[in-house]
């Protein structure tokens, strides 16, 4: 009998997974990750309040439970990274940085070293394999409003080789009917939606707060250089954002960018926020090992986007160029691109 490791996070979505694989005819083991000490936050990944969800539910089900802390690796490798992006000006996704360093990379490392043949997740993807290229693959979800294929580009070969996504079979409507057949008490539980380390969502109280960033107030320009107003401090701006800003004009504004060294955030119309090229670090290739010539893809610059239309280079340093057909808007440093062809994802990287 196949061993696997659950990843429990007091979600639906794995308590279903849990249930699908021991349905299957695995022996399944499920393991809560203690990311954080915040409590009495339902749908917060990584609280105690989703601990004791998660417990209840392998309870219920009839196989082991246990909570691994991880909270100093995801205070240093996600929470301190965060910070980090923001000093640097970027807008970071820390799923992503979580997804790599602590569920697919600690505590995957783990389940592995303890002798699990998988680890398991709820995510909503699939994993497939191309015996002409010999390669695994990272497949989208069947449920296209709930696909979480982007958040996961950075999966190597050696997980998709030993990862089980089986809720990615499915759409979100069934696996809750399938819970609440089950009689699991979480079968209704809302989704997560905020960042789990960032009470309330006030991410400007987080950066102070834990990482002793004062805002700095500067000045709000345009293209001919000439002061508009006066911003509270670049961390607080984002490309793309209109509310908030406090400029008055005779037409809307947008935030198209930042300038670290002059302090300055620059602001302009809706049109100009819209590009057709980037380029992205941190690469990570799935369905390919890489690239010996450009290559026609779809691409997306945000989690809740459409694909577009896109050719892709690899550069001599290893990142990567994407140009689209159509330009895109408020393409943003820290995010991700992702990229597809077809149900596959072919890889990502950090936009730069």
């Amino acid at each position: 009998m196949k061993r696997v490791y659950v990843a429990m996070s007091g979600g639906v979505d794995s308590a279903a997974a849990a249930m699908l694989l021991q349905r299957a005819g695995y022996d399944v083991t499920g393991v809560t990750l203690r990311l954080h000490g915040y409590k009495d936050r339902p749908g917060i990944c990584g609280s105690a309040d989703d601990i004791e969800d998660a417990a209840a539910v392998a309870a219920a089900l009839g196989f082991p439970h246990r909570v691994m802390d991880l909270t100093e690796q995801f205070r240093g490798q996600v929470m301190e990274r965060f910070v980090e992006e923001y000093r640097a000006g970027h807008t970071p996704n820390p799923c992503i940085d979580c997804n790599r360093e602590i569920k697919f990379g600690a505590l995957f490392d783990a389940a592995m070293a303890e002798g699990a043949d998988y680890l398991a997740t709820g995510h909503y993807a699939r994993v497939g394999y191309d015996e002409s290229a010999g390669r695994w693959l990272l497949l989208r979800g069947l449920d296209r409003k709930k696909d979480q294929s982007y958040v996961l580009y950075q999966l190597t070969q050696r997980q998709l080789a030993h990862l089980l996504l089986p809720v990615g079979e499915y759409e979100k409507p069934a696996i809750r009917a399938m819970a609440e057949g089950c009689g699991l008490a979480n079968a209704h539980k809302p989704d997560s939606q905020d960042i789990c380390f960032v009470p309330n969502g006030d991410y400007m109280k987080f950066l102070e707060r834990f990482g002793g960033l004062v805002p700095e107030p500067g000045d709000f320009v345009d293209r001919q250089g000439r002061v508009l107003g006066r911003h509270k401090g670049l961390e607080r701006y984002t490309t793309g954002q209109r509310k908030g800003l406090g400029v008055s004009a005779a037409e809307p504004l947008y935030v198209l960018g930042k300038d670290l060294k002059a302090g300055t955030v620059l602001l302009g119309r809706d049109e100009e926020l819209f590009t057709d090229t980037l380029v992205a670090e941190r690469v990570n290739w799935i369905s390919v090992p890489g690239l010996d010539a450009p290559m026609e893809v779809t691409a997306k610059t945000r989690y809740s986007q459409s694909e577009a239309a896109a050719t892709v280079e690899e550069l001599a340093d290893g990142r990567i160029r994407v140009r689209f057909e159509r330009p895109q808007r408020a393409i943003t440093a820290g995010q991700a691109v992702v990229l597809y062809d077809g149900e596959k994802v072919v890889g990502g990287g950090t936009i730069v």
